[in-house]
């Protein structure tokens, strides 16, 4: 990131208030970018003068407009967009897991960054702007994991979802991908190592990256996002993109 020149640049980063979505917000800043965040828990939002927060579940369509529409008053408009927020919960199997919590994770993980998705792109059209979006991904959208069928199943829509995008999209000056970042550790893998394996029974290999530290920093999905979004000698041929072992 040392050689990209990011200043003026304007981020939106969903679930910005822990996880990958905090150290994606705190390295952006580092570089000298402008921030629209917004997360829908409570934990503190990063703040300041380059800073656009808001308390906000990124199904709310119409407060994510809200939103969009204050960052073009103040920032003038969107660079780059990442649809970070997201869930894992269910974690059993799928006979075990009601359909009020399947929609339930559906509509944040893939409907949300529909949402999302959407409110860029009509940002971009409205704005006469070219940007890239980037959303979120996981292994889980090519690799199938017992307990894990909403995750999975809302990760591959995911990537399909992105895909439509960059076709339907890319005539308007918009560059999509799906990124998946690999394992970090974040509460999420937290909670993954503390599932019974009789839910979850990969269970023992996220332990043994635990004990591995075999893990990709959040400062490292962030420096990689920056590259694919800015770096003019990278050059990323297709839509799903799959980040290398930080340590490899």
């Amino acid at each position: 990131m040392a050689d990209l020149d990011l200043s003026g640049r304007v981020a939106f980063i969903s679930g910005a208030s822990r996880g990958i979505g905090a150290g994606l917000a705190e390295r952006f800043l580092e570089g000298g970018m402008r921030l629209v965040l917004c997360a829908r828990g409570d934990s503190a939002i990063p703040s300041g003068e380059d800073v656009l927060a808001r308390q906000l579940d990124v199904r709310d369509e119409a407060g994510l407009g809200e939103l969009v529409s204050e960052a073009e008053t103040r920032f003038g408009g969107i660079d780059l967009w990442v649809n970070n927020a997201g869930v894992l919960d269910p974690i059993e199997p799928l006979r075990d897991v009601t359909t009020e919590a399947f929609r339930e994770h559906v509509d944040i993980n893939l409907t949300g960054v529909f949402i999302g998705s959407k409110c860029y792109v009509n940002h971009l059209r409205r704005t006469k702007r070219s940007g890239v979006l980037i959303n979120m991904s996981s292994g889980a959208a090519w690799k199938a994991y017992q307990g894990w069928g909403g995750y999975c199943a809302g990760k591959a829509g995911v990537e399909r979802l992105t895909e439509v995008l960059a076709l339907e999209e890319k005539d308007a000056g918009l560059r999509a991908y799906s990124v998946a970042p690999g394992v970090v550790d974040t509460e999420m893998q937290e909670k993954i190592r503390a599932t019974p394996e009789a839910r979850f029974p990969d269970r023992p290999r996220f332990l043994d990256l635990q004990r591995n530290d075999a893990f990709n920093t959040p400062r490292y999905v962030a420096d990689q996002l920056l590259a694919i979004a800015f770096d003019p000698e990278r050059t990323e041929t297709d839509v799903a993109v799959r980040l290398e072992d930080e340590k490899s």
